[in-house]
């Protein structure tokens, strides 16, 4: 076997275990208390209420986020960092794209992403592979007009 078949084995192993994974994870987290579960298979829980406006698909919006695997391994956060980002919502992971416009800013929830909504099969770096579920906390702090 040459070493592109076995790095292409290797990935495929990886793939399918990260699925299944994921697949438990959603299953458990679906189970919890004061949690909801979108059509599209996002699992999230409100943690604090928002007052201000709904944004819009392609609106630009300022988040703090913190962005872990279903492991617990924090792989990007701006609360660790200590500065919120700005994203235009339509150029985000779907994930993202299906919850932001749910909520007002100032509300701060947490969803689950299966990786279909995330980065599919995609080997994003060390920490998220092909077919990763992964957990997010963000709250919505602005809408950059």
């Amino acid at each position: 076997m040459s070493v592109a078949e076995l790095l292409k084995k290797k990935r495929e192993v990886l793939a399918n275990k990260n699925l299944e994974d994921g697949k438990l994870f959603c299953q458990e987290a679906a189970k919890k208390q004061g949690v909801h579960v979108t059509e599209e298979g996002i699992i999230y829980e409100i943690l604090k209420e928002g007052r201000g406006e709904l944004p819009l698909l392609n609106d630009r919006v300022e988040v703090h986020y913190h962005g872990t695997t279903i492991h617990g391994d924090v792989f990007d956060s701006s609360v660790d960092k200590g500065k919120a980002a700005i994203f235009t919502i339509d150029r985000l992971i779907k994930g993202y794209q299906i919850m932001l416009p749910k909520f007002q800013v100032g509300t701060k929830f947490k969803m689950v992403v299966p990786s279909d909504l995330a980065y599919k099969d995609q080997h994003i770096n060390k920490l998220i592979g092909p077919n990763s579920t992964l957990v997010f906390e963000v709250e919505l702090l602005n809408i950059i007009k």
